[in-house]
């Protein structure tokens, strides 16, 4: 060992433990077991087995172990947003992809084609910037990953300014903050705006954090360290005593994180629910969910009660592949074409086909989806499928390189379209469109939505 480092040699690392022991020991508190002291004995935590503790001082480290429960926050609200609750219709575990015999296969492809005959599947190009980003642009510091995710940014910011989002008197709700890069940038959009709040939602915890860093006193950053399905807007403090209209925003928010969030913005969050026990209805009527549109005033924009309370909702989408059943806000609409959870399971898996499965060049895909900017964070979320997953022993000599692209692109725009139809019913005017270039990002496609014209009322004259 290393002078002055414990003498516990960590066969998992093939090193010595880096940890400074007490004077006069040869070994750290976690592993002083290996030397007598005093009899003291050394078992594993029963939070975590992970780590160890004095069986004579276990009762004091259980009441400040970082494994213990630790209390739930007023805005934490058990499943609120998970979806599927019948267990009758939760499916099963099915048979990989990699399992299936050809005519299992081409079947799937059939159901896949007629399910998306009709369907708008060749999407709108819109790549717009925003003048906030602009000196970041042409910073010559910034190296490529860098530049990939400020011209990304920059578009959304510049879809939301389309849509007329970028306002006073909101608050715009980052799911799946991370490091608050998304939310940083409207704040530099909206410097000279007043009543202006964040809210990050992040179930994780973040290292280099730039939400920390913004010091005006009208522009708020608060994080909700929470899972998205478990979130209760409605008893958020800050929602509930300012009642701002909520912008919900994302970058390349995950597979199943974006149905929780769509179902934690239309359904969970409502005006009316001010009591504290009181939990918000799943389902609104249309005539509650009528607002003024988000353009028609800048100077007044508070939630009333015939209002919706969800101005607008802009979601890079992301993982189509790390979606599920249970928690998919378009069930309503595969069952209409004849889908149900065995084709989804399928499909879902499919649709990686679009972004990373047995591609000619896989060096280029895996620099165009797993670039690092400069503090090590993954530009899109990891493709994690192993060759057995996305079936290329049943594959070879079935279909070509471009038509898996092509099955795996009209699988994803099959799950997307679920979710316009479900923001749809909900009474909101949804779209998707390409937001970005494939060759900055092959997950390119921008989901936004605002409310529906026709639920909002005339003005008096």
């Amino acid at each position: 060992p290393e002078p002055g480092r414990c003498a516990h040699f960590v066969l998992r690392k093939r090193r010595f433990c880096r940890m400074v022991p007490a004077p006069g020991r040869r070994f750290c508190g976690e592993h002083g077991h290996e030397e007598e002291q005093n009899d003291r004995k050394r078992i594993p935590c029963p939070l975590d087995p992970k780590h160890t503790v004095y069986e004579d001082q276990l009762q004091k480290h259980l009441k400040k172990c970082n494994s213990r429960e630790k209390p739930k926050p007023v805005y934490f609200v058990q499943d609120i947003n998970a979806g599927l609750k019948d267990v009758a219709e939760i499916p099963e575990k099915q048979v990989p992809l990699a399992f299936l015999s050809i005519e299992e296969l081409q079947n799937l492809i059939i159901k896949l084609k007629k399910a998306s005959n009709g369907l708008e599947l060749h999407l709108k190009e819109q790549i717009l910037s925003h003048q906030a980003l602009q000196e970041a642009l042409n910073d010559p510091k910034n190296g490529e990953s860098a530049f990939k995710h400020l011209k990304q940014q920059a578009s959304i910011l510049g879809n939301m300014e389309k849509l007329h989002l970028l306002g006073p008197g909101r608050c715009f709700v980052e799911f799946g903050a991370g490091r608050g890069k998304l939310s940083h940038w409207v704040d530099v959009a909206l410097q000279n705006v007043e009543s202006v709040q964040f809210l990050l939602v992040e179930r994780a915890t973040t290292r280099f954090k730039v939400d920390g860093k913004h010091k005006r006193r009208d522009s708020m950053f608060e994080r909700l360290q929470v899972d998205i399905q478990h979130l209760c807007l409605n008893k958020v403090p800050i929602l509930k005593k300012k009642k701002l209209p909520v912008v919900g925003i994302g970058k390349h928010l995950c597979g199943a994180a974006t149905d929780l969030a769509l179902r934690c913005l239309v359904e969970s969050y409502t005006p009316c629910c001010d009591g504290e026990d009181e939990e918000p209805a799943p389902k609104r009527s249309r005539a509650a969910q009528t607002e003024a549109a988000p353009h028609r005033s800048a100077g007044n924009e508070s939630t009333t009660e015939d209002q919706k309370p969800v101005a607008g909702i802009v979601i890079a989408l992301c993982c189509h592949h790390k979606c599920d059943w249970t928690h998919y806000v378009g069930r309503e609409f595969f069952k209409s074409v004849g889908l149900g959870p065995v084709e989804f399971h399928y499909f879902q898996r499919m649709s990686s086909w679009a972004t990373c499965g047995m591609r000619e060049t896989t060096s280029k895909a895996s620099t165009n989806e797993e670039i690092k900017d400069q503090t090590g964070e993954t530009e899109e979320h990891e493709q994690t499928l192993s060759r057995t997953e996305s079936g290329s022993d049943t594959l070879q000599g079935v279909l070509s390189v471009e038509e898996r692209k092509e099955i795996g692109c009209l699988c994803k725009r099959l799950i997307d379209h679920g979710r316009i139809e479900y923001l749809q019913q909900q009474g909101y005017k949804a779209a998707l469109q390409y937001y970005t270039e494939s060759a900055v990002s092959l997950e390119n496609v921008l989901l936004t939505a605002v409310p529906s014209p026709s639920l909002i009322p005339e003005p008096t004259i």
